[in-house]
C-alpha cells in the first residue's frame, strides 16, 4: 500500500510565503479606480509568486500533494469588484500549471463553507456556482483543469436534512457539467455524516474526500469498516487515487479544532483499517503547521514496522 501526503496552501518552512494575502472589499471601495486596480494586481502578483515558490519547495521536498489557496485572486467573485485577472496573469498561471504537470504533483482547491448547494435562497446557489466557476477558471488557465479537483461540503441542513439534500440535488443542476466533473464532496464534523455524504456522492457520481477527524466528531450509524471500501469506489469514475483528509483534535474540549501537528495515535486506527484494503491512496494533512506537520507525520509513520519511506512525503506499507 502506497500513501502520498501533502498539505494546505502555506509552506511555513519558507520565509514570508503566504499565497493568500488579501484586499477587503471595504478597503477596495475606499480607493479611487486607478488605485483599486493597482492594488488588486499587486496583491495577486504576490500571491502567485508565493504559490510558485511553494510548488518549487514541494518538488524539492518531494511533497506530491498540494492545495492551492482559494484567496490567490482577491475579490475575484465579489459582484461589485470582480475583475478580469486572467488578462493580467495568464502567463504566471500557466507557469505554475506547467510546473505542476512536469512534477506530477496532485493539486486541488477547497472553497470556503459558503460555497454550498443546499440553500433555499437562489442567490446563495448563484454565488456557489460563481465561486466554483472561479476556481475552475484558475485551473483551466493553468492548464490542469482536467486533472485537478475542487472540494466542497454538502452544506447546511436548515432544520430539515431530507429537504436540504433534495435541494442539493436540484441546485447542483445549475453547475456546468464540466465543473461538476472536477468536484468532490467531503463529510463534515457537525451536519452530514460520512454515510450521508456517501449516499449523495453515489447518486451524483461524485468522489468522496473522506475526512477521518470529521468522521470521529460526527460518527455515522454505519461502521467505517463497511463504508471505507465504498468510499474508495467513488473514485473509480475519474480514475484518480482516493484522497483522505487527516488531522487530529486540538484537545478533548476543542475536539473539532485542528491541532498544530497530527497525532499518530489518533490516526493510526484509520491507517490500519485502510491497510486491510491494500489500496493506494493520497492524504491531505489539515494541521496548523502545514508542511511541517505533513513531513512530521510521514516520519512518525515510517518508524512503524513494515513501513518504508520512499520519498519526502511518500511511504509504502507492506
Amino acid at each position: 500500500m502506497k500513501i502520498r501526503f501533502g498539505y494546505v496552501s502555506h509552506a511555513l518552512s519558507l520565509w514570508e510565503c503566504s499565497p493568500a494575502k488579501t484586499l477587503t472589499y471595504t478597503r477596495w471601495k475606499a480607493m479611487d479606480e486607478a488605485e483599486r486596480m493597482e492594488k488588486l494586481v499587486d496583491v495577486t502578483k504576490q500571491n502567485l509568486i508565493n504559490t510558485l515558490r511553494a510548488v518549487h519547495y514541494n518538488i524539492a521536498q518531494q511533497i506530491p500533494l498540494y492545495r492551492f489557496s482559494s484567496s490567490i485572486v482577491p475579490l475575484a467573485t465579489h459582484p461589485e469588484a470582480k475583475w478580469d485577472f486572467v488578462s493580467f496573469f495568464q502567463e504566471e498561471l500557466r507557469q505554475i500549471g506547467d510546473l505542476v504537470k512536469q512534477s506530477g504533483m496532485r493539486v486541488s482547491f477547497h472553497p470556503n463553507q459558503f460555497t454550498l448547494f443546499t440553500s433555499d435562497k437562489g442567490h446563495i446557489t448563484e454565488n456557489a456556482v460563481t465561486d466554483m466557476e472561479y476556481h475552475y477558471r484558475v485551473l483551466e488557465v493553468m492548464g490542469i483543469a482536467d486533472s485537478s479537483l475542487i472540494n466542497i461540503h454538502v452544506g447546511g441542513a436548515y432544520g430539515n436534512k431530507e429537504k436540504a439534500v433534495e435541494r442539493f440535488h436540484h441546485n447542483l443542476l445549475s453547475l456546468p457539467p464540466l465543473i461538476k466533473q472536477r468536484m468532490t464532496l467531503e463529510n463534515d464534523d457537525k451536519t452530514y455524516t460520512t454515510a450521508e455524504t456517501l449516499a449523495i456522492c453515489k447518486k451524483e457520481s461524485i468522489p468522496l474526500v473522506f475526512d477521518y477527524h470529521h468522521h470521529e466528531a460526527n460518527v455515522s450509524d454505519t461502521r467505517l469498516e463497511e463504508l471505507l471500501p465504498q468510499i474508495f469506489r467513488t473514485w473509480d469514475s475519474i480514475q484518480l487515487k482516493p484522497k483522505i483528509h487527516l488531522s487530529s483534535p486540538k484537545s478533548e474540549k476543542e475536539f473539532r479544532s485542528h491541532a498544530d501537528y497530527v497525532s499518530l495515535d489518533f490516526v493510526l486506527p484509520f491507517l490500519k483499517m485502510a491497510r486491510e484494503l491494500n489500496e493506494d491512496f493520497d492524504v491531505m494533512i489539515e494541521a496548523k503547521q502545514k508542511d511541517k506537520a505533513a513531513l512530521q507525520l510521514v516520519e512518525d509513520i515510517s518508524k512503524i514496522r513494515g513501513v518504508k519511506r520512499t520519498g519526502g512525503a511518500t511511504i509504502v506499507w507492506k
